[in-house]
């Protein structure tokens, strides 16, 4: 769920994004990463916003806030999801188990965007002219660095590192994948209706939804309610588009999604199951040992 570009949105990506890289990693590094949020996250935005000296402190205030409720409500219920996923590990799961817990760490991040939505609206009311040029030259570069990774690319070129992208993956979560495994990911790849050209369209949509909402907020000086209730449709429209191209591609990799992760378990033998059960349930209790941090500092 592409959740960016407002902070409050923002707040939501740096969050899924670090929690889904760290999740394949070590669960030091899991651990460290989340820590480490608030600052990384601060350094994120900037790039984008490149704060004035009124904004850096509340900024790094309210990323530290986020983060311990974050800690406090989300973390118990993203643990619960993965010890969830570990229950059904060991055996062979559907393509609609799969999509129900993907959907559910979906909400997961929409949860966090929605508690962002308050700051977002005072962040975006202070925002002055030269840097809704900054944002728009980010947009630039960032588009400049997808244009370079996929569409530069042939059609092969792009299976090539999709396929890549999904065995590296998948390889760190089951171990080593025999040649029928991978040969089914190379077919799963191969039957995508991934278009790089239509997500390259779609993002540049969104930036520009952006950009424009934030000059409404502007140029009409709109009040933090309203500017807060912009904010919230645009995340809700985000994460479920309004009937139309854009919204039928999202439930197309949605589903391809579903499919690619049960049919590839359905293929593991017990061992690689083993192993991703044993990753799960090592996740889960991270993430519930980073909850007893807050727990414990809130103990009078």
């Amino acid at each position: 769920m592409p959740l960016s570009r407002m902070r409050c949105a923002m707040l939501a990506r740096i969050i899924g994004a670090l929690m889904a890289a760290t999740l394949l990693a070590s669960c030091s590094a899991l651990k460290l990463a989340y820590n480490n949020l608030p600052e990384v996250g601060y350094w994120w935005l900037d790039g984008y916003v490149d704060f004035d000296d009124a904004q850096t402190p509340r900024v790094r205030e309210e990323l530290q806030q986020l983060l311990a409720w974050h800690r406090r409500n989300e973390l118990p219920k993203v643990a619960a999801l993965l010890q969830q996923a570990q229950a059904l590990a060991p055996g062979e799961i559907t393509p609609a188990q799969a999509c129900e817990l993907l959907d559910a760490f979906r909400a997961r991040l929409l949860a966090v965007a929605e508690r962002g939505a308050p700051a977002g609206a005072e962040l975006a009311r202070s925002l002055s002219e030269a840097q809704l040029r900054q944002i728009e030259r980010k947009y630039q570069k960032t588009n400049a660095t997808y244009a370079e990774d996929w569409l530069a690319r042939s059609p092969a070129q792009q299976r090539e590192k999709r396929y890549d992208q999904f065995l590296d993956r998948s390889e760190d979560f089951y171990g080593r994948l025999n040649a029928g495994q991978r040969e089914l990911l190379r077919q799963q790849v191969e039957r995508s209706a991934f278009d790089p050209l239509a997500v390259d369209a779609d993002r540049k949509r969104r930036q520009q939804d952006v950009l424009a909402l934030l000059r409404r907020v502007q140029a009409q000086q709109l009040p933090g309610r309203e500017t807060q209730a912009l904010i919230e449709a645009y995340v809700r429209q985000v994460s479920e588009p309004a009937p139309g191209p854009a919204a039928a591609r999202q439930a197309a990799m949605m589903q391809e999604a579903c499919d690619t992760m049960a049919v590839l378990h359905n293929r593991t033998t017990a061992a690689q199951r083993e192993k991703a059960a044993r990753r799960l349930q090592a996740y889960a209790n991270d993430l519930r040992q980073l909850a007893d941090v807050q727990r414990g500092a809130d103990i009078p």
